[in-house]
C-alpha cells in the first residue's frame, strides 16, 4: 500500500506525534509505503510531497508544530491561488498520478469536510480530528485540547499575581471559537473568579456584581473569556474574514470589549490580555502525546483494514470511528448541564449570568 499523509488546517500541538504514530504503525503493521504532503491540501494543489520513512519520524514525538507544514486556507474545492475556482480534478489526477492508495488527513472540521467531498469524489480517507477547540463531533477529545488549556492555566496563574498585586480585574481571552471547551477547562484549572462562554451570552451588570463584591475582598477578579463569547443582547466580535478559507471567520476581541464595558461600572482597574496564538505552540503535554499515539496508531489500523470515509474518534476509553460525513455538520458545543458548569458554578465561579445566584448562598469567596 503506498498511503498519504498530511496535516489539514491551522498547526497544534501533538500534530508531530500522530504522524510518527501513524507512519511507523504503517511501516511495522502493514508494511505500507508513507508519503507526506507539505503544507496539508495545498501540497496536493501544488505537488510538494516527501517521503516518510522510520527515521524521517523518529524524534518527533515532543516537538511542536508539524514537520510537514500546514495552511489553513487551502481549500482545493475553492482555491484562492487560483481566483476561488475549484481545482479537486487536478488534485485528484495527482494523487493518482503518486499512487496513493488512500489518504490519512490530520485536521479539524475543516479539513474533514474537505477530506469527506475528496473521499465522495473517489480518494480513499481515514481522519484524525485535531484541534485545540476541542469542538469535533462525535469525538470525547481531540489532541492539542489538554495542551491548550495547560497553557491558559498557567496564563491564568501568571495573571493572578498581577490582579492580586494591583487590586484589579484581569481578562484573559482564550481560542476556541464557537465553543467554550478551553475558556471552561482552562478556566478551572487556572483558578478563573469568573469564566465566560459562547454557549451561556453573558449579562454585562451580572459579571459586575460578581466583580463589586469581590472589590472589598479577596480585591481581585480573575475572568477568562472565550473569543465567541457575545453579551446576551450582541453579536460576536468578529476580527476579520478571510475569503477563501474553510473557515473564513475570524473572531477576537471580545475581552477588550468586555474591558470597555465594565470599567466604567467598577472602582478598580481592569486589563485585558489575548493569549492568541500562544495556545497553539509548543510541546504537547503527556497526555496528548499519548493521545496522538494512540489516534495514529489506530488510522493505520483502519487504513489497513480499508475502513475509509471514516475518523477515528475516543468515545470513553475507546478509540472507534465515525463516517467523516457526520463529523463535518457542525460544532460540539458545552451541554449546558455539563459536569463543569455545575461544579464552576457550586464553587462561587460565575458563568456571567443571573442564574449564578442560585448557587451563591453567600457572597462569592476567592474561587
Amino acid at each position: 500500500m503506498h498511503i498519504g499523509l498530511l496535516t489539514g488546517g491551522g498547526d497544534c500541538p501533538g500534530l508531530n506525534a500522530v504522524i510518527r504514530a501513524v507512519t511507523k504503525s504503517l511501516l511495522h503493521d502493514a508494511g505500507a509505503r508513507v508519503t507526506g504532503i507539505e503544507r496539508g491540501f495545498l501540497g496536493l494543489i501544488e505537488r510538494r510531497t516527501r517521503p516518510l520513512d522510520w527515521n524521517a519520524v523518529s524524534g518527533i514525538l515532543h516537538q511542536g508544530g508539524t514537520i510537514l507544514g500546514a495552511h489553513n486556507a487551502a481549500d482545493p474545492f475553492r482555491w484562492s491561488g487560483a481566483g476561488g475556482a475549484d481545482v479537486s480534478a487536478q488534485v485528484l489526477d495527482y494523487a493518482r498520478e503518486l499512487g496513493l492508495d488512500a489518504l490519512v488527513a490530520i485536521g479539524g472540521d475543516g479539513t474533514m469536510h474537505i477530506a469527506h467531498r475528496l473521499h465522495t469524489l473517489g480518494l480513499p480517507v481515514v481522519g484524525v480530528p485535531k484541534t485545540i477547540d476541542n469542538d469535533l463531533l462525535h469525538t470525547e477529545r481531540s489532541f492539542g485540547f489538554d495542551s491548550a488549556v495547560a497553557i491558559v492555566a498557567e496564563a491564568l496563574e501568571r495573571l493572578e499575581t498581577t490582579a492580586r498585586s494591583h487590586r484589579r480585574v484581569m481578562i484573559l481571552e482564550t481560542m476556541g471559537r464557537y465553543t467554550g471547551w478551553i475558556a471552561l477547562a482552562g478556566g478551572l484549572a487556572g483558578g478563573a473568579d469568573v469564566i465566560v462562554l459562547p454557549e451561556l451570552p453573558y449579562d454585562l451588570q451580572a459579571i459586575a456584581r460578581h466583580c463589586q463584591a469581590r472589590e472589598q475582598h479577596p480585591g481581585h477578579t480573575l475572568i477568562c473569556i472565550a473569543e465567541g463569547a457575545r453579551p446576551a443582547d450582541g453579536a460576536m466580535t468578529v476580527r476579520t474574514h478571510l475569503a477563501h478559507s474553510p473557515d473564513p471567520v475570524r473572531l477576537g476581541g471580545v475581552g477588550e470589549a468586555l474591558r470597555a464595558q465594565l470599567q466604567p461600572l467598577l472602582s478598580a482597574e481592569v486589563r485585558s490580555t489575548q493569549l492568541g496564538h500562544i495556545q497553539r505552540g509548543g510541546s504537547p503535554t503527556a497526555f496528548d502525546r499519548v493521545l496522538c499515539t494512540r489516534f495514529g496508531h489506530h488510522a493505520a489500523h483502519m487504513v489497513a483494514r480499508r475502513e475509509f470515509g471514516r475518523m477515528v474518534v475516543l468515545q470513553g476509553e475507546t478509540c472507534s470511528s465515525v463516517p467523516l460525513a457526520e463529523v463535518a455538520q457542525g460544532h460540539r458545543t458545552v451541554p449546558l448541564d455539563h459536569p463543569m458548569l455545575q461544579a464552576a458554578r457550586c464553587i462561587g465561579v460565575s458563568l456571567g449570568v443571573e442564574a449564578d445566584a442560585a448557587c451563591h448562598a453567600q457572597p462569592p469567596a476567592a474561587a
